[in-house]
């Protein structure tokens, strides 16, 4: 779930690329989409049972890993959602302790988000959709009580914030 690309929208390779309104739909569709969604699912897990709230962010919004810079709005909008989840996790351990909200990077999946910019990207770090859902379901069967609130790699790791 993300938009990187459409239309004239494109990632900015600069300071001088910015707009309010690209800005802003990146927002609403990276950012505001989950909260609200975790916002009105909230009553549903007030139950006993384990339970598992993903989001799909990507590493592109981790801050502590940006090495690159660019892509301004994208990355903005992955770190607010990032935020914004791990500030829902923290509300819903109060009301929901047995579930778990995380946010998960899928990798580079060949998909028609990232096909603009797969030049670069090696064979073996190019997904199918069917193994990066394999790759994200093994994730989430791993998850534990401690880790909700945290942002994971299609591979398991941690990423940093």
């Amino acid at each position: 779930v993300g938009l990187l690309h459409e239309d004239t929208l494109q990632p900015e390779k600069s300071l001088r690329q910015i707009n309010s309104e690209n800005l802003l739909r990146y927002f609403q569709i990276n950012s505001i989409g989950a909260v609200l969604l975790a916002k009105h699912l909230l009553p549903l897990f007030r139950h006993g049972e384990r339970s598992v709230f993903v989001t799909i962010s990507a590493k592109l919004g981790s801050i502590g890993d940006n090495q690159l810079g660019g892509w301004y709005g994208y990355r903005a909008s992955k770190a607010a959602l990032n935020m914004l989840m791990r500030t829902a996790a923290i509300e819903y351990k109060r009301s929901c302790p047995k579930a778990l909200i995380v946010t998960l990077h899928p990798g580079t999946t060949d998909t028609r988000l990232s096909r603009p910019f797969q030049g670069n990207v090696p064979a073996e770090k190019l997904f199918s959709v069917e193994r990066t859902v394999t790759q994200l379901l093994a994730v989430i069967e791993q998850l534990q009580e401690g880790d909700s609130g945290h942002f994971f790699s299609w591979d398991g790791s941690r990423l940093p914030w």
